[in-house]
């Protein structure tokens, strides 16, 4: 499955607690559909005495959300779009939906296709 997301992508929770805070993908989960984001849901481990940590304690980290809760950021609005696939004779890419009333719409990330 395609996903709408992916590593280092800027993207906006769009449902939770977070909702309205925007981050940088840091990993993506294609198989169980999550995504980690710099910032967001941000949890305490409380982790036991060992040789990468000698002193154990509350370790803050990120915990993933489901990929269906956030949005790829839109570099002129800066806010959260919905997307689709285009693909062109030469070349594929994601697509912003609100512009697509327009010619063609604002084209996010393109990739060259195998030839």
């Amino acid at each position: 499955m395609a996903c709408h997301v992916k590593k280092n992508e800027i993207v906006e929770v769009i449902a939770g607690a977070h909702r309205g805070a925007q981050g940088k993908v840091l990993h993506v989960d294609p198989v169980r559909e999550l995504v980690l984001v710099e910032g967001v849901n941000v949890v305490f481990r409380h982790v036991r005495p060992n040789r990468r940590n000698p002193q154990g304690g509350r370790v803050e980290k990120e915990a993933a959300i489901h990929i269906s809760n956030v949005l790829p950021v839109d570099t002129k609005t800066q806010k959260g779009s919905r997307v689709h696939f285009e693909v062109t004779r030469d070349k594929a890419g994601k697509v912003i939906k609100k512009e697509r009333r327009t010619v063609g719409g604002t084209v996010i990330d393109t990739v060259k296709k195998a030839e």
